[in-house]
């Protein structure tokens, strides 16, 4: 009998059924005088009794300030001590809380904080070249004249209360710091009653999902859904109070503030920020310094820092796993991690924002070659199927849609019921548009995105694999491959492709590179080079924008894109 590609998560290990911040008061407990977070560029280390008694401080005053259990607070501020107190602290007051992307301008911070109707926001003065006190004034023109927790705004009509970090003051606006002040006894009794009322089915996170056409969806989090994430995630890379994980990956996204926090605070392991952004020279100064044995990262931040001048200098032997996600990783970039950074027990996770994210995730006890060349076996307590153009469930090792089932299916998309009726089916199916395949053992292989997959002449081609080949060639750095428009194929194979340092390449040079290896199918039409290649703050490549630009590049008509 054929098997078909239905894979279950069964283990004896049952979920957790707690609040965030039920499972933090007994971590707190539990681990006390153990290392919680250390966060390298504010000089801060708190032990777990000192971020219990910031974030108990924190809960109580969000709540005194008249926010409710239910109200949606945003945070709009880079990997800081303040962020993870904040996403405690919301939980434990029975807040959502809304994560606002720091790259977002006016308009899209606009949109987010109304899409959701959010009464406060805590903020940093700025990042890098934005003026995040300069984007609020214009969205709140009479902010010097309002009383703090009392603003009135046209634009911004549900918010009422802004919270700025740092220690200088702002008209308008509270300060951080007065949240972290020892709380009263009725305000602290005041956050008891709440925090007993609250359910583990309750949202408690939003966070927009970076759509390639239309506004970004807020995707719900529940408790449930994220608490239970962090944990399997943490206990697949044997995390215990002895482990120290680097994160330089954000935290408003669900791979810092999941994988990365929400595991940590799981298994009595310390949170090691860094830096407020990526930094390949931080990273490895903190490996060093802090002694980390475990560091997570998107591909291009393991490629930066596998190429950083002075990589050579640095004694990475602290280190031990991690976790790489958030785009396909080159197979050679994976051996060069294990043998070169000594993260021998390294896990490939793959998810979604709207799975919690993790629903594949590589164990140590895998095969190096799994590893690599996979993302594993199905997370626990999920299910997965992969299904045809018609929804019927394909046989082992045929390629399809990825839908996953389970505790870490999102509520929803928040305030748009048609959009989240579209992702999750009757049947509860949180609907990827990944397509993948799992073999016999299991295993499974993301081959590119139902969007990504390019149609030329009939045949299917798969990006993914085509980049693969592409990146033995000695002189490539890294490459992106996309679809471009075709009146005669329907579509081609266009290669953007970033040289390594000190090299020279050439179109014919690349071409002759596939002559005789591939398809003549799949060696590309168009090959583009570039210093690096559009993509998201959390290092995902913008696909949809490469195409956007070879469009234009290319002369091509309204036709011939139709």
């Amino acid at each position: 009998m054929t098997q078909v590609s239905y894979v279950h998560g069964a283990v004896d290990q049952p979920l957790l059924g707690q609040t965030i911040g039920d499972f933090f008061d007994g971590a707190a407990q539990r681990w006390a005088k153990q290392e919680a977070l250390v966060v390298c560029h504010q000089q801060i280390r708190w032990c777990y009794a000192e971020l219990h008694a910031k974030v108990q401080a924190c809960a109580a005053h969000l709540l005194a300030l008249g926010l409710e259990p239910g109200d949606r607070i945003g945070i709009w501020a880079p990997n800081c001590a303040e962020w993870v107190v904040m996403q405690l602290a919301t939980a434990k007051a029975g807040l959502v809380l809304v994560n606002i992307n720091p790259a977002y301008r006016l308009a899209e911070l606009e949109y987010s904080l109304n899409k959701v109707a959010c009464r406060a926001l805590v903020l940093a003065p700025k990042l890098k070249h934005s003026d995040y006190l300069g984007m609020i004034n214009d969205l709140v023109p009479d902010l010097t004249a309002a009383q703090p927790g009392m603003l009135q705004s046209a634009r911004l009509p549900a918010l009422k209360i802004l919270i700025r970090l740092g220690d200088e003051h702002t008209p308008g606006m509270l300060n951080f710091s007065t949240l972290l002040k020892p709380a009263s006894s009725e305000a602290l009794l005041c956050l008891a009653e709440v925090s007993a009322r609250i359910q583990f089915d309750d949202p408690v996170n939003i966070q927009f999902t970076s759509g390639t056409t239309g506004a970004p969806k807020g995707a719900t989090l529940s408790h449930h859904n994220i608490l239970n994430n962090g944990h399997f995630s943490g206990a697949i890379l044997k995390l215990t109070p002895n482990d120290k994980v680097c994160v330089p990956v954000p935290a408003y996204h669900c791979f810092g503030m999941v994988l990365g926090n929400l595991a940590c605070l799981t298994h009595g392991a310390t949170i090691v920020y860094p830096d407020e952004s990526f930094d390949a020279k931080s990273v490895l100064d903190t490996i060093v310094a802090e002694k980390c044995t475990a560091l997570h990262g998107v591909p291009t931040m393991f490629i930066a820092i596998l190429n950083h001048p002075d990589f050579a200098r640095y004694d990475l032997t602290s280190l031990r796993t991690g976790i790489m996600a958030g785009s396909p990783c080159p197979i050679a970039v994976m051996k060069r991690v294990v043998s070169e950074m000594h993260m021998a027990e390294v896990s490939i996770a793959y998810g979604m924002t709207e799975t919690s994210p993790a629903s594949f995730q590589s164990s140590n006890d895998v095969p190096l070659e799994r590893r690599v060349t996979t993302v594993g076996r199905i997370h626990p307590h999920v299910e997965v199927k992969i299904i045809d153009t018609e929804g019927h469930i394909v046989p082992r090792g045929r390629s399809g849609e990825l839908c996953v089932r389970g505790y870490n299916v999102m509520l929803g998309y928040w305030g748009d019921d048609a959009k989240t009726q579209e992702a999750i089916d009757a049947a509860g199916w949180m609907h990827t548009g990944d397509l993948a395949v799992i073999d016999d053992e299991g295993y499974c292989n993301i081959v590119g995105r139902i969007k990504d997959m390019v149609i030329r002449g009939g045949e299917n081609l798969y990006p993914r694999e085509i980049e693969e080949f592409l990146y033995h060639h000695p002189k490539i750095h890294d490459v992106q491959i996309v679809g471009i428009p075709d009146p005669k194929y329907g579509e081609e194979l266009c290669a953007w492709i970033i040289a390594k340092e000190g090299t020279t390449l050439t179109d014919g040079e690349v071409r002759d590179f596939c002559h005789g290896q591939i398809a003549y199918f799949k060696v590309p039409r168009y090959i583009h080079f570039v210093a690096a290649f559009p993509m998201t703050i959390t290092g995902k490549i913008q696909k949809y924008k490469m195409r956007e630009i070879m469009t234009e590049v290319l002369g091509l008509t309204a036709n011939e894109t139709a």
